[in-house]
């Protein structure tokens, strides 16, 4: 009988153990926080995703997704992703702007780090004898 109580002790002590480690709550885990978009022609496609996976233990929401400027568009899943689920963000840079670009997508749900700070960068080079426009 004590043999049997001291098994049962310690396989609740390993159960609650374990359960302590895991994330309470839903939990974002982003493949990459910035894409770097190197240097591309002017009216190149300028849209890229960045994937996340809720790695916590309740469903994911992202209540709002913001671009620093309006040449960034950020379009978020508006559906609860359901834990070990991936999703992602889309943003779409306007590349009909010439330059070098350094911009933020603010993204705010109900995980445990509630907001987020993605960054896309680049280089936009004109196309040949677009300089003058």
């Amino acid at each position: 009988m004590k043999k049997l109580m001291l098994s049962l002790t310690l396989l609740f002590s390993v159960f609650v153990v374990a359960n302590a480690q895991t994330e309470a709550g839903p939990a974002i885990k982003w493949e990459a926080t910035t894409i770097d978009y190197g240097t591309v022609q002017q009216g190149a496609d300028g849209s890229r995703e960045f994937v996340l996976t809720n790695t916590g233990n309740a469903p994911l929401i992202i209540s709002k997704a913001t671009g620093s400027c309006g040449c960034t568009v950020p379009v978020w899943p508006k559906e609860p992703i359901l834990p070990g689920q991936k999703s992602a963000i889309k943003v779409h840079y306007d590349t009909n702007r010439i330059g070098s670009f350094t911009k933020t997508v603010t993204v705010v749900s109900n995980a445990t780090n509630n907001t987020d700070i993605l960054q896309i960068k680049g280089n936009v080079l004109a196309k040949e004898g677009a300089e003058g426009q």
